[in-house]
Formats: structure tokens, sequence, C-alpha cells
């Protein structure tokens, strides 16, 4: 081949190198297990089963989603009842697709802290109740 010809040739190659290497191999996560419907999710169950149903652990406090993030990780934030622009007693947020879920706060140093997570999980994995 004459080095004409090569040159040619690599612009259509270099065209397909790239093509190939963008595909993935593996499956793209589903919408579903993104961060924001997770958080969607979990937003949903804390309000019903925290607050809406009057749970006593949850009495002094209020929710205040902050879904609309963005930074990317959309997140909820429990406040006191009284004073909502204190700082947050628990935030749990999400962040990526598939989701990495992060809880913190003194709730969860708190003896309610472990059912936080054990709700937070099966929310975000689609669980529905309290």
């Amino acid at each position: 081949m004459r080095p004409c010809q090569i040159v040619k040739l690599l612009p259509p190659l270099a065209a397909a190198l790239l093509v190939a290497a963008c595909q993935s191999k593996t499956p793209a996560p589903s919408a579903g297990s993104a961060a924001l419907p997770t958080m969607e999710r979990v937003a949903l169950g804390a309000n019903a089963c925290w607050f809406k149903a009057g749970d006593p652990a949850f009495k002094a406090y209020r929710l205040a989603p902050e879904l609309n993030s963005f930074s990317g990780r959309p997140r909820i934030l429990v406040v006191h009842r009284q004073s909502p622009e204190a700082r947050p007693l628990l935030v749990v947020q999400a962040e990526g697709s598939p989701a990495r879920l992060d809880a913190f706060g003194p709730l969860m140093g708190e003896p309610v802290g472990t059912r936080i997570a054990t709700d937070v999980k099966r929310w975000a994995a689609g669980g529905k109740g309290c």
C-alpha cells in the first residue's frame, strides 16, 4: 500500500474504533435505580410512614425534601419542627446510577437510627409500607 492509500483509510478506521470503544458490554442501570427516582421513593415513604402516620419517634421533627439538586445528590432532611432553618438532624442522600445512598446526622446515633437505616433501604429498593 502506498502512503496515500493509508491516509485515506485512517478516518473511517478511527471512526469505527471510536464507536466500538463507546459501546458498553454491560447493560445500563434502569432509570428507577438512579439517584432521583430512588430518593423520590424514600421521600414518599418517609413522609407517609414517619410524619403523616403520626409516628411518635418523629413527632418533634418535619421533613424537608431537596430533590431538585443541581449537585446530582437529591436528598431529604429531617429538621426540628419548630426551627426548620436549624441544622438538619438527618440527611439521606443518593448519588449516581445505580444510586449510592448515604444517611448521616445526629438521629443516626439515636436508638431510632437502626430503624431509619432499615426503612430507607427498603424504600430505596422499591419496598412499600411502614
